[in-house]
């Protein structure tokens, strides 16, 4: 059964009900604030391993910030981040190669084919290229894309571009998925066709953050309404 949290100022907390699993996530009193601005206030945050949660909430709310805190690719102002048992951010480095991540742009290089773009990224995750070669055909395929594989990422649409980047975000199959708008410009094929892809399991813990209430919360064991 699917928990609901709504939070009023920009906070967050959800307490699964079972405690069975190791926590993947634990924030005690996060607070990130740019200048005068405060996106994030208070937020206390457990997740357990395995989990699928649901971050919802208006613009300016702190969604996309949240999810770059635990990427490790912005740092808290305040407060404790715990994610997959590192203590962020001075143990950023140890989460290398256990987070996939998706954020609104691509992380890919526009002169480079899509193959390129994902033959690049096994070999930063140290993927050898003998493992690496077949699981990237797999996944392009699985997104439709291998009549256009070879192309210029520069030469694709906005829709093409976030199919290879979610096989970016998931092709050393992370431990954790964390996805901002998954399902941007995608058309409903396109979005049948990610979806195995971008699906939480036992094996791994999922947050994504969603404008589209019914999208972000298939699937997901808890929901997150920032405020």
């Amino acid at each position: 059964m699917m928990e609901r949290t709504a939070v009023e100022g920009r906070s967050a907390e959800v307490r699964p009900a079972s405690r069975a699993r190791e926590p993947a996530i634990e924030l005690a009193g996060l607070r990130r604030e740019f200048g005068d601005r405060t996106a994030l206030e208070g937020v206390d945050l457990r997740v357990d391993a395995g989990a699928s949660v649901a971050i919802l909430g208006p613009n300016g709310s702190g969604k996309s910030t949240l999810l770059r805190i635990l990427a490790g690719l912005l740092r808290p102002t305040g407060g404790r981040v715990s994610v997959l048992g590192c203590e962020l951010p001075k143990e950023n480095h140890l989460l290398r190669g256990r987070v996939g991540y998706l954020g609104h742009e691509p992380l890919l290089y526009r002169d480079l084919s899509s193959r390129e773009n994902l033959e690049l990224a096994a070999s930063l995750h140290g993927i050898p290229p003998e493992v690496a070669a077949p699981r990237i055909e797999v996944l392009i395929d699985a997104v439709g894309m291998s009549s256009r594989a070879g192309d210029r990422v520069a030469e694709l649409s906005a829709g093409m571009k976030q199919r290879i980047d979610i096989c970016r975000a998931v092709l050393h199959e992370p431990e954790l998925l964390l996805f901002d708008e998954p399902d941007a410009h995608l058309d409903p094929e396109a979005r049948r066709e990610i979806a195995p892809l971008i699906a939480a399991g036992d094996r791994r813990t999922r947050l994504v953050v969603s404008h589209d209430r019914g999208a972000a919360t298939e699937g997901s064991d808890f929901v997150v309404e920032l405020g």
